[in-house]
């Protein structure tokens, strides 16, 4: 079994940054890809980004992209969701999740295997 514990939400102004920790324990893979998605109140929850642990490929949902950065640490089995220019639509509970597989709809909720609490951040105007 795989846990996912995240760390870093809070509240910010618009125009701000934080940076999200996700940290791996218990089996973990070697491969897969670790996601992250948000969930609004009210609001289905999707898609923030992924990244691939083996080649560090990252992919991004396109109301984030330019501004969001995903990273990893793969001796500390850790990744990060750095969001910079924050703005109040990015409220939402974020999630990560992991996935043992490389390929196909990494921008699925369906597809992932694990899935962290969730850390809120409030961005106000």
């Amino acid at each position: 079994q795989v846990q996912l514990v995240e760390s870093g939400g809070g509240l910010v102004q618009a125009g701000g940054s934080l940076r999200l920790s996700c940290a791996a324990s218990g089996r973990t893979f070697s491969g897969g890809v670790m996601g992250w998605f948000r969930q609004a109140p009210g609001k289905e929850r999707e898609f923030v980004g992924a990244i691939s642990w083996s080649s560090g490929f990252t992919y991004y949902a396109g109301t984030v992209k330019g501004r969001f950065t995903i990273s990893r640490d793969n001796a500390k089995i850790t990744v990060y969701l750095q969001m910079n220019s924050l703005k109040p639509e990015d409220t939402a509970v974020y999630y990560c999740a992991a996935r043992k597989s490389d390929y196909g709809g990494i921008d699925s909720r369906y597809t992932y295997d694990y899935w962290g609490q969730g850390t809120q951040v409030t961005v106000s105007s």
